[in-house]
Protein backbone atom coordinates (compact mmCIF):
# COMPACT_ATOMS: atom_id res chain seq x y z
CA UNK A 1 0.00 0.00 0.00
CA UNK A 2 1.60 3.25 -1.17
CA UNK A 3 0.68 6.50 0.55
CA UNK A 4 2.30 9.91 1.24
CA UNK A 5 4.88 10.55 3.94
CA UNK A 6 3.39 11.85 7.19
CA UNK A 7 4.37 15.52 7.31
CA UNK A 8 3.73 15.63 11.06
CA UNK A 9 6.71 13.29 11.42
CA UNK A 10 8.85 14.23 8.42
CA UNK A 11 9.20 17.95 7.54
CA UNK A 12 7.82 18.94 4.14
CA UNK A 13 11.16 20.41 3.07
CA UNK A 14 12.91 17.03 3.47
CA UNK A 15 13.37 14.51 0.71
CA UNK A 16 12.90 14.46 -3.05
CA UNK A 17 9.93 16.39 -4.40
CA UNK A 18 7.04 14.16 -5.48
CA UNK A 19 3.36 14.89 -5.78
CA UNK A 20 1.89 15.09 -2.26
CA UNK A 21 5.06 13.34 -0.99
CA UNK A 22 3.96 10.06 -2.56
CA UNK A 23 6.57 7.37 -3.08
CA UNK A 24 8.57 7.86 -6.27
CA UNK A 25 8.12 4.40 -7.77
CA UNK A 26 7.64 3.58 -11.44
CA UNK A 27 5.32 0.67 -10.79
CA UNK A 28 1.89 -0.63 -11.77
CA UNK A 29 1.76 -3.17 -8.94
CA UNK A 30 -0.33 -2.67 -5.79
CA UNK A 31 -1.57 0.77 -6.86
CA UNK A 32 -4.93 2.20 -7.87
CA UNK A 33 -3.65 5.41 -9.45
CA UNK A 34 -0.41 6.95 -10.68
CA UNK A 35 0.60 10.60 -11.02
CA UNK A 36 2.49 11.10 -14.29
CA UNK A 37 4.32 14.19 -15.54
CA UNK A 38 4.28 14.99 -19.27
CA UNK A 39 6.64 18.01 -19.57
CA UNK A 40 6.11 18.89 -23.25
CA UNK A 41 5.53 22.51 -24.33
CA UNK A 42 6.77 22.97 -27.88
CA UNK A 43 3.25 23.02 -29.32
CA UNK A 44 2.26 26.15 -27.39
CA UNK A 45 1.28 29.17 -29.49
CA UNK A 46 2.03 32.02 -27.07
CA UNK A 47 3.97 31.81 -23.80
CA UNK A 48 6.08 28.69 -23.27
CA UNK A 49 7.62 27.02 -20.25
CA UNK A 50 4.86 24.51 -19.43
CA UNK A 51 7.59 21.84 -19.47
CA UNK A 52 8.46 22.97 -15.96
CA UNK A 53 4.91 22.61 -14.65
CA UNK A 54 5.04 19.03 -13.30
CA UNK A 55 7.87 19.86 -10.92
CA UNK A 56 6.31 23.22 -10.04
CA UNK A 57 3.06 21.50 -9.08
CA UNK A 58 4.94 18.82 -7.14
CA UNK A 59 6.80 21.51 -5.17
CA UNK A 60 3.59 23.06 -3.90
CA UNK A 61 1.69 19.79 -3.43
CA UNK A 62 3.70 18.90 -0.30
CA UNK A 63 1.07 20.91 1.63
CA UNK A 64 -1.70 18.45 0.79
CA UNK A 65 -3.00 16.06 3.47
CA UNK A 66 -4.73 12.69 3.05
CA UNK A 67 -8.15 13.56 4.51
CA UNK A 68 -10.47 15.52 2.22
CA UNK A 69 -13.03 17.27 4.45
CA UNK A 70 -15.17 18.45 1.52
CA UNK A 71 -15.72 14.85 0.38
CA UNK A 72 -15.39 13.34 3.88
CA UNK A 73 -12.88 10.67 2.94
CA UNK A 74 -9.29 9.72 3.68
CA UNK A 75 -7.97 8.93 0.22
CA UNK A 76 -5.40 6.42 1.37
CA UNK A 77 -7.79 4.35 3.43
CA UNK A 78 -9.16 3.21 0.08
CA UNK A 79 -6.42 3.88 -2.47
CA UNK A 80 -2.77 3.21 -3.09
CA UNK A 81 -0.92 5.58 -5.39
CA UNK A 82 2.55 6.63 -6.46
CA UNK A 83 4.30 9.42 -8.28
CA UNK A 84 5.25 7.53 -11.44
CA UNK A 85 7.67 10.22 -12.58
CA UNK A 86 7.76 11.90 -16.00
CA UNK A 87 7.31 10.46 -19.46
CA UNK A 88 10.37 11.10 -21.63
CA UNK A 89 9.23 13.67 -24.15
CA UNK A 90 11.11 14.79 -27.27
CA UNK A 91 11.31 18.61 -27.36
CA UNK A 92 10.29 19.83 -30.79
CA UNK A 93 9.06 16.43 -31.98
CA UNK A 94 5.41 16.09 -31.13
CA UNK A 95 4.84 12.82 -32.99
CA UNK A 96 7.63 10.92 -31.22
CA UNK A 97 6.37 12.44 -27.98
CA UNK A 98 2.87 11.14 -28.73
CA UNK A 99 4.32 7.68 -29.27
CA UNK A 100 6.21 7.82 -25.98
CA UNK A 101 3.05 8.95 -24.19
CA UNK A 102 0.91 6.21 -25.72
CA UNK A 103 3.52 3.52 -25.03
CA UNK A 104 3.92 4.48 -21.37
CA UNK A 105 0.20 4.88 -20.71
CA UNK A 106 -0.46 1.54 -22.37
CA UNK A 107 1.58 -0.18 -19.63
CA UNK A 108 -0.48 1.61 -16.98
CA UNK A 109 -3.87 1.04 -18.58
CA UNK A 110 -3.20 -2.66 -19.15
CA UNK A 111 -3.42 -2.96 -15.36
CA UNK A 112 -6.72 -0.98 -15.34
CA UNK A 113 -5.16 1.73 -13.18
CA UNK A 114 -6.28 5.35 -13.25
CA UNK A 115 -3.53 7.72 -14.40
CA UNK A 116 -3.54 11.44 -13.64
CA UNK A 117 -1.28 13.35 -16.03
CA UNK A 118 0.32 16.72 -15.34
CA UNK A 119 1.24 18.72 -18.45
CA UNK A 120 2.75 20.29 -20.35
CA UNK A 121 0.71 22.16 -22.96
CA UNK A 122 -2.69 20.91 -24.10
CA UNK A 123 -1.34 19.20 -27.22
CA UNK A 124 -0.33 16.23 -25.05
CA UNK A 125 -3.97 15.24 -24.50
CA UNK A 126 -4.12 13.76 -27.99
CA UNK A 127 -1.44 11.26 -26.93
CA UNK A 128 -3.41 10.48 -23.78
CA UNK A 129 -6.61 9.89 -25.73
CA UNK A 130 -4.88 7.55 -28.17
CA UNK A 131 -3.89 5.32 -25.26
CA UNK A 132 -7.31 5.47 -23.62
CA UNK A 133 -9.16 4.71 -26.86
CA UNK A 134 -6.94 1.67 -27.36
CA UNK A 135 -8.00 0.42 -23.92
CA UNK A 136 -11.64 1.50 -23.74
CA UNK A 137 -12.67 2.38 -27.28
CA UNK A 138 -13.87 5.94 -27.94
CA UNK A 139 -14.21 7.69 -24.57
CA UNK A 140 -16.50 10.47 -23.39
CA UNK A 141 -14.64 13.73 -22.80
CA UNK A 142 -15.40 16.18 -20.01
CA UNK A 143 -13.31 19.22 -20.89
CA UNK A 144 -12.88 22.31 -18.67
CA UNK A 145 -11.19 25.15 -20.54
CA UNK A 146 -11.55 28.72 -21.70
CA UNK A 147 -10.81 27.52 -25.26
CA UNK A 148 -12.33 24.70 -27.27
CA UNK A 149 -9.00 23.57 -28.77
CA UNK A 150 -10.78 22.41 -31.91
CA UNK A 151 -9.05 24.68 -34.41
CA UNK A 152 -7.95 22.95 -37.60
CA UNK A 153 -4.41 24.35 -37.51
CA UNK A 154 -2.04 26.98 -36.16
CA UNK A 155 0.39 28.52 -38.66
CA UNK A 156 -0.48 25.65 -40.98
CA UNK A 157 0.47 23.07 -38.32
CA UNK A 158 -2.14 20.42 -37.50
CA UNK A 159 -0.68 19.38 -34.15
CA UNK A 160 -0.65 22.29 -31.69
CA UNK A 161 -2.14 22.95 -28.28
CA UNK A 162 -5.19 24.51 -29.92
CA UNK A 163 -6.00 21.49 -32.12
CA UNK A 164 -6.02 18.25 -30.04
CA UNK A 165 -9.76 17.71 -29.86
CA UNK A 166 -10.37 18.17 -33.58
CA UNK A 167 -7.64 15.59 -34.24
CA UNK A 168 -9.15 13.31 -31.58
CA UNK A 169 -12.54 13.44 -33.31
CA UNK A 170 -10.94 12.80 -36.71
CA UNK A 171 -9.07 9.79 -35.29
CA UNK A 172 -12.22 8.34 -33.70
CA UNK A 173 -10.84 8.58 -30.17
CA UNK A 174 -13.87 10.34 -28.68
CA UNK A 175 -17.51 9.44 -28.25
CA UNK A 176 -18.64 12.95 -29.14
CA UNK A 177 -22.30 12.18 -28.49
CA UNK A 178 -21.33 11.86 -24.82
CA UNK A 179 -18.67 14.59 -24.69
CA UNK A 180 -18.98 18.09 -23.27
CA UNK A 181 -16.84 21.24 -23.11
CA UNK A 182 -17.34 23.82 -20.37
CA UNK A 183 -16.09 27.37 -19.80
CA UNK A 184 -15.32 28.78 -23.26
CA UNK A 185 -14.95 32.55 -23.29
CA UNK A 186 -12.86 35.46 -24.54
CA UNK A 187 -12.32 37.04 -27.96
CA UNK A 188 -12.60 34.77 -31.02
CA UNK A 189 -11.81 35.02 -34.71
CA UNK A 190 -15.53 34.73 -35.39
CA UNK A 191 -18.76 33.06 -34.22
CA UNK A 192 -17.83 29.98 -36.21
CA UNK A 193 -15.16 29.10 -33.60
CA UNK A 194 -17.77 27.97 -31.06
CA UNK A 195 -20.08 26.63 -33.75
CA UNK A 196 -17.31 24.41 -35.11
CA UNK A 197 -17.05 22.74 -31.69
CA UNK A 198 -20.76 21.96 -31.87
CA UNK A 199 -20.50 20.88 -35.50
CA UNK A 200 -17.88 18.32 -34.44
CA UNK A 201 -20.52 16.88 -32.09
CA UNK A 202 -19.54 18.37 -28.73
CA UNK A 203 -22.05 19.82 -26.31
CA UNK A 204 -20.64 23.24 -25.41
CA UNK A 205 -21.49 25.33 -22.36
CA UNK A 206 -19.79 28.72 -22.64
CA UNK A 207 -18.83 30.65 -19.53
CA UNK A 208 -21.71 33.04 -20.14
CA UNK A 209 -24.06 30.07 -20.16
CA UNK A 210 -22.39 28.61 -17.06
CA UNK A 211 -23.22 31.80 -15.15
CA UNK A 212 -26.83 31.76 -16.33
CA UNK A 213 -27.37 28.06 -15.64
CA UNK A 214 -25.63 27.86 -12.27
CA UNK A 215 -23.52 25.07 -10.83
CA UNK A 216 -26.25 22.48 -10.21
CA UNK A 217 -27.64 22.71 -13.73
CA UNK A 218 -24.18 22.56 -15.31
CA UNK A 219 -23.32 19.43 -13.33
CA UNK A 220 -26.65 17.88 -14.28
CA UNK A 221 -25.89 18.44 -17.95
CA UNK A 222 -22.39 16.96 -17.57
CA UNK A 223 -23.77 13.81 -15.95
CA UNK A 224 -26.60 13.46 -18.46
CA UNK A 225 -24.21 13.92 -21.37
CA UNK A 226 -21.55 11.47 -20.18
CA UNK A 227 -23.99 8.84 -18.94
CA UNK A 228 -22.29 5.56 -18.07
CA UNK A 229 -19.58 5.83 -20.72
CA UNK A 230 -15.88 5.67 -19.80
CA UNK A 231 -14.96 9.31 -19.11
CA UNK A 232 -11.66 11.10 -19.60
CA UNK A 233 -11.41 14.50 -17.87
CA UNK A 234 -9.15 17.16 -19.37
CA UNK A 235 -8.70 20.28 -17.25
CA UNK A 236 -6.87 23.29 -18.67
CA UNK A 237 -5.83 25.56 -15.80
CA UNK A 238 -6.92 28.59 -17.85
CA UNK A 239 -10.50 27.45 -17.15
CA UNK A 240 -9.94 29.45 -13.97
CA UNK A 241 -9.93 33.22 -14.03
CA UNK A 242 -6.34 34.52 -14.22
CA UNK A 243 -6.86 36.19 -10.84
CA UNK A 244 -6.79 32.63 -9.46
CA UNK A 245 -4.42 31.09 -12.02
CA UNK A 246 -2.08 33.73 -13.46
CA UNK A 247 0.54 31.16 -14.41
CA UNK A 248 -0.73 30.02 -17.79
CA UNK A 249 0.03 30.67 -21.42
CA UNK A 250 -3.25 32.04 -22.79
CA UNK A 251 -5.23 33.53 -19.89
CA UNK A 252 -8.83 34.67 -20.40
CA UNK A 253 -10.58 36.91 -17.88
CA UNK A 254 -14.10 36.25 -16.65
CA UNK A 255 -13.62 32.68 -15.47
CA UNK A 256 -14.44 30.72 -12.30
CA UNK A 257 -12.81 31.21 -8.92
CA UNK A 258 -10.50 28.52 -7.56
CA UNK A 259 -13.29 27.33 -5.23
CA UNK A 260 -15.68 26.99 -8.16
CA UNK A 261 -12.99 25.22 -10.16
CA UNK A 262 -12.63 22.63 -7.41
CA UNK A 263 -16.39 22.21 -7.08
CA UNK A 264 -16.69 21.26 -10.74
CA UNK A 265 -14.23 18.42 -10.17
CA UNK A 266 -15.96 17.28 -6.97
CA UNK A 267 -19.26 17.20 -8.83
CA UNK A 268 -17.95 14.55 -11.24
CA UNK A 269 -18.35 11.86 -8.58
CA UNK A 270 -20.56 9.08 -9.90
CA UNK A 271 -19.29 9.18 -13.48
CA UNK A 272 -17.36 6.24 -14.91
CA UNK A 273 -14.03 8.05 -14.63
CA UNK A 274 -11.05 6.32 -16.22
CA UNK A 275 -8.40 9.06 -16.48
CA UNK A 276 -7.52 12.71 -15.99
CA UNK A 277 -5.11 15.35 -17.12
CA UNK A 278 -4.34 18.89 -15.99
CA UNK A 279 -2.44 21.09 -18.43
CA UNK A 280 -1.08 24.55 -19.27
CA UNK A 281 0.44 25.58 -15.93
CA UNK A 282 3.26 28.03 -16.65
CA UNK A 283 5.54 28.54 -13.62
CA UNK A 284 7.35 31.66 -14.86
CA UNK A 285 4.10 33.66 -14.70
CA UNK A 286 2.87 32.14 -11.43
CA UNK A 287 2.84 34.97 -8.91
CA UNK A 288 3.16 33.65 -5.37
CA UNK A 289 2.55 30.04 -6.50
CA UNK A 290 -1.18 30.82 -6.85
CA UNK A 291 -1.52 28.62 -9.91
CA UNK A 292 0.45 25.76 -8.39
CA UNK A 293 -1.83 25.89 -5.35
CA UNK A 294 -4.91 25.62 -7.56
CA UNK A 295 -3.43 22.94 -9.83
CA UNK A 296 -2.25 20.69 -6.99
CA UNK A 297 -5.66 20.98 -5.31
CA UNK A 298 -7.46 20.09 -8.54
CA UNK A 299 -5.30 16.99 -8.91
CA UNK A 300 -6.00 16.19 -5.25
CA UNK A 301 -9.73 16.31 -6.00
CA UNK A 302 -9.15 13.99 -8.97
CA UNK A 303 -7.44 11.55 -6.59
CA UNK A 304 -10.37 11.87 -4.23
CA UNK A 305 -12.79 10.85 -6.98
CA UNK A 306 -10.82 7.62 -7.41
CA UNK A 307 -11.06 6.94 -3.67
CA UNK A 308 -14.80 7.68 -3.63
CA UNK A 309 -15.36 5.27 -6.52
CA UNK A 310 -13.37 2.55 -4.77
CA UNK A 311 -15.23 3.07 -1.48
CA UNK A 312 -18.55 2.87 -3.29
CA UNK A 313 -17.51 -0.36 -5.01
CA UNK A 314 -16.43 -1.85 -1.69
CA UNK A 315 -19.72 -0.88 -0.05
CA UNK A 316 -21.69 -2.36 -2.94
CA UNK A 317 -19.73 -5.61 -2.63
CA UNK A 318 -20.42 -5.79 1.11
CA UNK A 319 -24.13 -5.21 0.56
CA UNK A 320 -24.25 -7.83 -2.18
CA UNK A 321 -22.50 -10.37 0.05
CA UNK A 322 -24.86 -9.62 2.94
CA UNK A 323 -27.85 -10.05 0.66
CA UNK A 324 -26.48 -13.34 -0.64
CA UNK A 325 -25.83 -14.58 2.92
CA UNK A 326 -29.46 -13.96 3.87
CA UNK A 327 -30.78 -16.01 0.96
Amino acid sequence: MYKPKDSSKSPRFCGMRTFMRLESVKTTDNVDFVIVGVPFDTAASNRTGQRYAPQHIRDFSVLLRPYNPEQEINIFEYCSGVDYGDIDVIPGNIHKTYQNIADELDKILQKSLTPIMMGGDHSITLGHLRAFAKKYGPVALVHFDSHGDTWDNYYGEKYMHGTPFRRAVEEGLLDVDHSIQIGMRGPLYGPEDIQEQRDLGFKVITMKEVRKLGYENVMKQIHERAGDKPVFVSYDIDFLDPAYAPGTGTPEVGGPTSYEGLEYVRGLDGLNLVGFDLVEVLPSYDSGDITAAAASSIIYEMMTLIALKKRRNQENTIRANEKFAKQ
